[in-house]
C-alpha cells in the first residue's frame, strides 16, 4: 500500500491514519502542543510500519482536512441538518467528540486549512485562516492546540523548557497585566508611577526567538508584542501557571525569512500608510496574485529604511486585517475595540475607504507609554529597555534593581524622549502625506493607473516616486542626455528616476532635416505615455513611471543599449532599398526583426545578432548575451503585437515599429525604455499608404513650408487622440459561473480572482442540473437576453450535469471545471469528459484554466484581454530563458 507525494489518500491509508490518531497519547500530543513537527513525523513513522508511505507534512494536511470536514458536518447537524455528511464521520465523532464545535465564518467556509472564528476563547487557532488576496505561493501552517491545560509544559526553543506554576508572589507579579494582554505593561505613566518595584522586578521578560518550522506560520498577530510564555524567573524559582497564562500571553510567529524580528511600532505606521494610498488598496482588492505587489510594497519600506521581505509585508497585511475583522464580527462583546488592538483607527479607516487623516495618527503618547514586551530585555542582574527611534536603535539603559526611585525616574523620562522622537517622526510623515495628495492631484496619467500595472512597473522607481513632491517642487539635477526630440534630468528628489523632457522638434534623415513645430512636445508626450500605460497594464517590463506634465514624464533610470530595434509587418521605407526585388506590401509572417546600430556618422547602420553578441556590451553591470538578445527580440516580437492589435479597432494598420530597451540601473533588468510616440511607426489608416498619419508624412515634405508643418501637425494630434482611445475597449463579456453547490464557493471564487487578472467580470450562481434543471435553463435565458457575449463554467463533481446540459442547451461557450475529490476524483472526471454526440464543452481542471480559456474567447474582440494573455506568454518565456541562464552559470 505504497502512496508517494502528490497521490490521493485511498480508504485504507485513512484508516491507518484514524486507527494511530484515535491513540490516547497521540489525541494527547496534538490536543496540548503548539508546534507539531514532531508529533506528525512520529504518526507518519507508526504510517509507515502499517504499510502507508506518507510524510509528516502530508500527514498533518490530512489530519486538518479530515478535523476541518467533521466540524463542517457537525455544526451542521448540529444546526438541524442531518443530510450533510461525510466519510469516516463516525469514527471522526469518536475521536474529536469532546471538543467544542465552533461555527465556521464566512470567509473560512470551503477552505481546508480553516480557522476557528473564536479569537477570544483560544489564545492560539486551529490553523491559519486563509485570507482574501491569498495567492499560489501560500505559506504552509501550523496547527495549533486550542486548550492550555495547567500542568502542560510549552518548549520555546530546543535549549530551554519553560514551565510556569502558581504561587502567592507571582500573583502579585502579574496583578498589573491581569485585565489587558501583555502587548501593554502599563497603559499611561500613571500605572507605571503607582507600580512597585518588587512588581518590576518580577516582571523581566527577556524577547526570545521563537523556532518556527520552515514551512509553518500563522497569521496571529505580531503587533499583540508579547513573548508567547515569560522565561524562567531569574533567580526564582517561581513559575505562573498555564491557565492563569492563558489570559496575558499570546503567541507570537515571524516570517520565515525574518525570524526572531518583531514589527515596531514605526514599522507598522509605514506599511498602513504605504498601505492607505488608493491605489495600493485598488491592486490588493484586484488583483489575483499579490506577490509582485508585496513584493513593491516591501521596496517602498526599504526606501524608508525598513527591511522586510515581502512575506514579512503579506503576513502582517493579513494579520492587521484579520485582528481588525475579529475584532468586528464581536465587537458586543469586547467593548473597546482600541483598546484590544494597536492601529485600530488607521486600519479602520483604510478597510472603510475613508482618508487616514492626521488623527489617525494623534495617539503617539498614549500608544508610546504602552510599552511592548519586544523592546523590554532581561539581562541577569540587571533591567535593560531597548528602544527605537524613528531612524535607529539606542544603546539599552541599564537600570539596576534595587533603585526603585531612579528606575521610576529614568524609565518615564526614557518614554518621554521616546515620545518626542516619534512625533517628531509622525511631522514628517504628515507633510509627506500632504506632498502626496498634492501629487495625486495632477492624477490624470499616475502610476498605476490599473490594478495590473503593479508587475511592470520598476519597482525601486515606484517606491520612490510614491513620496514624490508635486510638479511645481520638482528639482532637476544635471542634465544626463540630450538627443534630437528630448531631453533627460536626473531627479535628486527620487533616486533611481529621469525626468525625459520633449522638444517641440522634428527632424529627419538623422537631423539632415530639423525643424521646430509648436506643441509637437506636448504632442508626443502624450503618446508616449499612453503607449507605455497600455504596455504596463498588459505586463510589458516598461522604464515608464508616470507622466509628470504635458511635456515630460517620470522614468526608472537606465542605461540606453545603443540599438534600435525593428518590427516589420509589411515591407516599405528603407527595406525596400536593403532588399532590391521585394514589391512594396509584401507582408511578413511572423513579423520581421531587425536591429541597426546608433551611429548617426555611418546612418545607422544593421547589425546581426552575432555582432550584438561579439560586441559584448555591458550596462549597468549586465553583459549582453545570447540570453539577453534572445529576450530583446522576443519582446520586441510582443510588443508589435500588441500594439498592432490595439489599433485595430481604430481600423488603422501598425506597418513597422522601431523601440529602444535600457537596463534598470536598480533591478539591473531589462525594459522597454526611451520613447515611442509618432515618430517611432508607420502607421496607415484603412491600410491605405496615402493617409498616413506618421511622421513619414514629413520625411516626404519636399519642401517645409508653414502650411506643410500644420499638416504634419495635424496628423500628430490625429494620432495623439486617438491613441487615447487604445486604452479602452468597446468589447463587452462576462464569465458566469454555475456551481452544482454552494460547498463548491471556494473553487469558484479563484475562478473569479483569475477572471479579475485579465480584467474580464465574473459572476457566481447556484443551480443544479439534476435536481432543479428548469431554474437551470431560466438563469441561461437570463444571461443569453441581454446580448452581452457570455461563457458558462460548469462546476459540479459527481456526476456532472450540468456543464452538459448548458452546453446542449445554448449557443455561448461551455467549459467544464470540476472540483475533485480525493476519493471519487478518478471516476467522477469521466461525466465530465465523456460526453453524449452533438456537446461541446471542453474540460480543464484548473480554475486558473477555465479562466484563461475564457480570455482566450473574448480577448478575439477585445484587445485589453488579448494584450494580457500575449504579456504572460511573454513573460512565461522569458522567465524560463532567464532560469535556464542561471542554470548554465552554476553549471559552469
Amino acid at each position: 500500500m505504497e502512496s508517494g507525494a502528490g497521490k490521493h489518500w485511498t480508504e485504507e491509508e485513512v484508516k491507518a491514519l484514524l486507527s494511530v490518531w484515535s491513540e490516547k497519547n497521540i489525541r494527547k500530543q496534538l490536543h496540548g502542543t503548539l508546534r507539531n513537527k514532531g508529533i506528525f513525523i512520529y504518526i507518519a513513522k507508526r504510517l509507515q510500519e502499517l504499510g502507508v508511505c506518507r510524510d509528516w507534512k502530508q500527514c498533518r494536511a490530512k489530519y486538518k482536512n479530515l478535523k476541518y470536514e467533521y466540524r463542517t458536518v457537525k455544526y451542521a447537524h448540529n444546526s438541524g441538518d442531518v443530510t450533510k455528511t461525510m466519510k469516516f464521520f463516525h469514527d471522526l465523532d469518536a475521536i474529536l467528540r469532546y471538543e467544542p464545535v465552533t461555527q465556521l465564518a464566512a470567509e473560512e467556509n470551503g477552505r481546508c486549512s480553516a480557522t476557528e472564528a473564536q479569537l477570544n476563547t483560544s489564545p492560539t487557532t486551529e490553523s491559519a485562516q486563509e485570507m482574501p488576496g491569498d495567492t499560489a505561493e501560500e505559506d504552509s501552517v501550523s496547527n495549533m492546540s486550542e486548550d492550555l491545560r495547567v500542568g502542560d509544559t510549552k518548549k520555546v526553543s530546543d535549549s530551554d523548557d519553560v514551565t510556569v506554576n502558581t504561587t502567592p508572589e507571582n500573583q502579585a507579579a502579574l496583578r498589573i497585566t491581569k485585565e489587558t494582554p501583555m502587548t501593554k505593561i502599563f497603559e499611561d505613566e500613571g500605572d507605571f508611577a503607582h507600580s512597585t518595584p518588587a512588581a518590576l522586578e518580577t516582571t523581566q521578560i527577556k524577547k526570545e526567538t521563537i523556532d518556527i518550522d520552515d514551512d509553518s506560520i500563522s497569521t496571529t498577530s505580531e503587533d499583540r508584542s508579547c513573548t508567547p510564555v515569560t522565561k524562567r524567573m531569574v533567580g526564582t524559582d517561581n513559575h505562573i501557571p498555564l491557565e492563569e497564562a492563558q489570559n496575558h500571553f499570546k503567541v507570537i510567529t515571524v516570517n520565515d525569512t525574518g525570524a526572531g524580528k518583531h514589527w515596531s511600532d514605526n514599522e507598522v505606521r509605514a506599511l498602513i500608510n504605504i498601505w492607505s494610498d488608493e491605489k495600493i488598496q485598488q491592486m490588493l482588492e484586484g488583483a489575483t496574485r499579490n506577490k509582485e505587489i508585496f513584493e513593491e510594497i516591501a521596496r517602498r519600506l526599504m526606501k524608508r529604511g525598513i527591511d522586510r521581505d515581502w512575506k514579512q509585508c503579506r503576513t502582517k497585511y493579513k494579520n492587521l486585517k484579520y485582528e481588525y475583522r475579529a475584532l468586528q464580527k464581536e465587537n458586543e462583546h469586547l467593548g473597546n475595540p482600541r483598546r484590544k488592538m494597536r492601529f485600530y483607527d488607521e486600519v479602520d479607516c483604510i478597510l472603510r475607504r475613508q482618508p487616514l487623516g492626521p488623527s489617525g495618527w494623534g495617539c503617539e503618547s498614549s500608544s508610546l507609554l504602552s510599552v511592548s514586551v519586544g523592546d523590554v530585555t532581561a539581562n541577569t542582574g540587571s533591567l535593560s529597555i531597548k528602544r527605537k527611534t524613528w531612524n535607529d536603535e539606542v544603546s539599552p539603559v541599564p537600570l539596576k534593581k534595587s533603585a526603585s526611585e531612579n528606575t521610576i525616574f529614568h524609565f518615564q523620562k526614557l518614554l518621554t524622549e521616546r515620545v518626542h522622537t516619534v512625533t517628531e517622526g509622525k511631522n514628517l510623515l504628515l507633510e509627506r502625506l500632504c506632498k502626496q495628495e498634492e501629487m495625486q492631484d495632477l492624477n490624470r496619467t499616475q502610476l498605476y493607473a490599473d490594478p495590473s500595472a503593479i508587475q511592470q512597473v520598476p519597482a525601486p522607481a515606484a517606491a520612490a516616486v510614491a513620496m514624490a513632491p508635486a510638479a511645481s517642487d520638482l528639482k532637476l539635477g544635471k542634465k544626463v542626455n540630450e538627443g534630437k526630440t528630448k531631453e533627460v534630468y536626473e531627479l535628486p528628489d527620487i533616486p533611481g528616476c529621469v525626468l525625459m523632457q520633449s522638444k517641440d522638434q522634428i527632424t529627419a534623415g538623422n537631423a539632415a532635416r530639423k525643424d521646430r513645430m509648436e506643441g509637437k512636445a506636448a504632442i508626443s508626450n502624450t503618446t508616449t505615455s499612453c503607449v507605455f500605460q497600455l504596455l504596463q497594464e498588459a505586463g510589458i517590463k516598461t522604464a515608464f513611471v508616470r507622466k509628470q506634465s504635458d511635456t515630460a514624464f517620470i522614468a526608472a533610470h537606465c542605461e540606453m543599449i545603443p540599438i534600435e530595434w525593428v518590427c516589420r509587418r509589411i515591407a516599405t521605407g528603407s527595406f525596400l532599398k536593403r532588399n532590391p526585388g521585394v514589391k512594396e506590401g509584401y507582408k511578413f509572417y511572423p513579423p520581421k526583426i531587425e536591429m541597426f546600430y546608433k551611429d548617426d556618422a555611418n546612418n545607422d547602420p544593421q547589425w546581426s545578432e552575432e555582432q550584438l553578441i561579439e560586441a559584448k556590451f555591458c550596462f549597468a553591470g549586465l553583459t549582453i548575451g545570447q540570453t539577453e538578445v534572445d529576450i530583446m527580440a522576443r519582446s520586441t516580437q510582443a510588443i508589435f503585437e500588441i500594439l498592432e492589435k490595439s489599433w485595430q479597432p481604430q481600423n488603422c494598420t501598425l506597418v513597422d515599429l522601431k523601440i529602444e530597451f535600457g537596463v534598470n540601473i536598480l533591478t539591473k533588468e531589462i525594459v522597454l525604455a526611451d520613447v515611442i510616440d509618432n515618430d517611432s511607426w508607420r502607421l496607415w489608416p484603412s491600410g491605405d499608404r496615402s493617409q498616413q498619419k506618421d511622421k513619414q508624412s514629413y520625411r516626404d515634405l519636399k519642401e517645409v513650408t508653414p502650411e506643410a508643418l500644420q499638416m504634419v501637425k495635424r496628423n500628430f494630434e490625429w494620432v495623439a487622440e486617438r491613441v487615447e482611445l487604445l486604452l479602452k475597449t468597446k468589447s463587452q463579456g462576462r464569465v458566469v459561473v454555475l456551481m452544482g453547490s454552494p460547498s463548491d464557493l471556494s473553487h469558484c471564487e479563484k475562478i473569479k480572482k483569475a477572471c479579475a487578472a485579465f480584467g474580464i467580470p465574473c459572476e457566481l450562481r447556484v443551480t443544479s442540473a439534476h435536481k432543479g434543471p428548469d431554474e437551470t435553463l431560466r438563469i441561461k435565458a437570463e444571461y443569453e437576453g441581454d446580448g452581452i457575449p457570455t461563457v458558462f463554467v460548469a462546476v459540479a463533481g459527481r456526476s456532472n450535469g450540468l456543464g452538459p446540459v448548458m452546453s446542449g442547451n445554448t449557443a455561448y461557450p461551455v467549459v467544464n471545471c470540476p472540483p475533485l475529490s480525493a476519493d471519487w476524483g478518478t471516476q467522477d472526471v469521466w461525466s465530465s469528459l465523456r460526453l453524449p454526440s452533438g456537446l461541446g464543452c471542453p474540460t480543464t481542471l484548473s480554475p486558473d484554466g477555465a479562466a484563461q480559456f475564457a480570455a482566450q474567447i473574448f480577448g478575439l474582440n477585445n484587445h485589453l484581454v488579448w494584450a494580457k494573455l500575449r504579456s504572460n506568454m511573454l513573460n512565461t518565456w522569458i522567465s524560463l530563458k532567464q532560469a535556464d541562464k542561471k542554470l548554465r552559470e552554476c553549471t559552469l
